[in-house]
């Protein structure tokens, strides 16, 4: 059996309708840098280009984390 290891990092964001949204970035660079997490959140809140499917903007930074997902492959031959 074969395992594979994906890991995702989740940005966490309150929204001006008081909601959380999330971007997902599949295969971070590691280890985390948690300044350079927050200085890119920070920048995504004030470029103001992402939008909830309903238009509500990202306000403030909520949270990340890293989220990691062991497949194991079955072979059924």
């Amino acid at each position: 059996m074969e395992v594979i290891v994906l890991k995702t990092l989740e940005l966490q964001f309150t929204t001006d309708d008081n909601k959380t949204a999330r971007i997902s970035i599949e295969a971070p660079i590691e280890p985390v840098d948690t300044d350079q997490v927050k200085a890119a959140m920070a920048d995504i809140i004030e470029s103001n280009v992402f939008r909830t499917s309903n238009g509500s903007a990202y306000m403030e930074l909520k949270g990340a984390r890293l989220i990691e997902n062991n497949i194991t492959e079955i072979m059924i031959d």
